[in-house]
């Protein structure tokens, strides 16, 4: 089969399309004919730094397509489901071997590539908020990075939930269309002005309740400012490959909190509560009661020009290959 691989972490250049062996079904796993890959801040981020698996490596945590072949133990799934599926590695290629545990059925209303965009954003966004934000009805949250797949996904269940919603963006279009198609209650383009100054302006210098980061370095640092009393900042991967050791001073003072958030360890641990929330958001999307925005697509072998088009920061809701 063919799959973008790579020898060396780097630039979005090391990509290469070739060969590689097809991947073998676990008695507990299946293989899926991937039909769509959606591509996660996280594979960027492991193609820029991470580790490797084996050389060459194939990157990324989620696809969706068809079950081909299903293991010996597997009750739930045969040849012929669609499914969509995270995983530790191995999304950008035409197939791959996943635990069944880890695949999720797609509803039929639902189409094939929207369902690609659905696990990993749309849990991690909802984890942020709730398991971990504790974000109430009537509280404020700020999302930085609110066009990015997790950042639209954090809009819209926030604002379901009956929050009042900030969140950054990068122009003045980004913004319009948060507000104008998802009920943004106030945008901040960050190019332009301080989120640090106008969040305090929007709030009346009280902060907000939650803070949603998934940028880090430098606005990780920002996001604690613009925490309220006893406000929580949840960070979630870091985009922006920053690194900046924080000051975390400011805390103890107004009894405010830090903590970190990866749905992949949830994922294993709360296994139960994390599919079954997982299933409830493909359902809604299916039924129109939340979005997913796919930005562009690109062919499989074009898997360089698809990751740097997201390094550029342009992209407004999710970038997939198509093998």
């Amino acid at each position: 089969m063919k799959a973008a691989v790579y020898y060396q972490t780097g630039p979005p250049d090391v990509l290469r399309y070739e060969d590689v062996p097809d991947p073998t079904c676990a008695p507990d796993g299946v293989v899926i004919e991937v039909e769509a890959i959606s591509i996660e801040g996280g594979d960027v981020g492991n193609r820029a730094r991470g580790l490797m698996a084996k050389t060459p490596h194939v990157v990324g945590y989620q696809c969706a397509g068809v079950v081909r072949e299903v293991g010996a133990d597997v009750r739930d799934r045969k040849p012929g489901d669609r499914v969509t599926a995270m995983m530790m590695h191995g999304s950008h290629a035409e197939r791959v071997a996943v635990p069944a545990g880890f695949t999720f059925a797609i509803p039929d209303a639902l189409a094939t590539d929207a369902a690609a965009c659905v696990p990993i954003p749309f849990g991690t966004a909802d984890d942020c908020l709730f398991e971990f934000g504790r974000l109430q009805r009537g509280e404020s949250v700020l999302i930085q990075a609110g066009a990015s797949g997790v950042g639209l996904a954090a809009i819209q269940l926030a604002k379901r939930a009956g929050a009042t919603v900030l969140a950054t963006a990068g122009g003045a279009e980004k913004i319009a269309r948060l507000q104008s198609e998802f009920g943004l209650d106030h945008g901040i383009d960050y190019r332009a002005t301080s989120f640090v100054d106008a969040v305090q302006q929007i709030t009346g210098g009280r902060g907000c309740d939650l803070v949603v980061d998934s940028v880090g370095g430098a606005t990780l640092q920002g996001s604690l400012a613009c925490l309220g009393y006893r406000g929580r900042c949840i960070t979630v991967g870091d985009s922006s490959r920053g690194g900046k050791q924080l000051d975390v001073a400011s805390l103890s003072a107004g009894n405010r909190s830090l903590t970190g958030v990866f749905l992949g360890a949830e994922s294993f641990f709360q296994h139960a509560r994390v599919h079954a929330m997982i299933d409830g958001h493909l359902r809604d999307v299916a039924k129109g009661e939340l979005r997913v925005v796919i930005d562009r697509r690109f062919p499989l072998a074009q898997a360089a020009a698809a990751h740097a088009f997201i390094e550029s920061r342009a992209a407004f809701g999710r970038v997939l290959l198509i093998p």
